[in-house]
């Protein structure tokens, strides 16, 4: 079985992994103190990374005021949803407010317009 996560959760770590990214090549930079426009170049590349990351925890921030806040039956903490099916954020309790899926296996197709069904 996949292991699942709430959307948000997971847009928020591809934020932080940007930042981490844009840490990692400004320090590759450090290596090529001898040429200047290199280490230029990825002294940029990597700001470019960070910029990135304030880019998307500002768009998430955003997009999460906007979402449905329920109350999760299994841990009882309140959770944001995005889409038809989501994960609690604290407990990864399966969460949907569509009654057509009430009772079915959790999978993230549902949220997919392409998903007929």
């Amino acid at each position: 079985m996949a292991k699942y996560s709430s959307k948000i959760n997971k847009i928020r770590t591809f934020a932080l992994s940007l930042i981490f990214i844009g840490f990692i090549v400004m320090y590759v930079g450090i290596y090529f103190r001898t040429s200047p426009l290199i280490m230029t170049i990825f002294m940029i590349l990597g700001l470019l990374f960070v910029i990135a990351s304030t880019v998307v925890y500002f768009w998430i921030g955003m997009l999460s005021t906007k979402t449905i806040q329920v109350k999760c039956p299994n841990c009882g903490k309140p959770t944001k949803m995005l889409g038809r099916v989501d994960m609690c954020m604290h407990c990864r309790e399966p969460l949907t407010l569509d009654q057509n899926l009430v009772g079915k296996e959790f999978d993230e197709k549902y949220n997919k317009k392409s998903y007929n069904k």
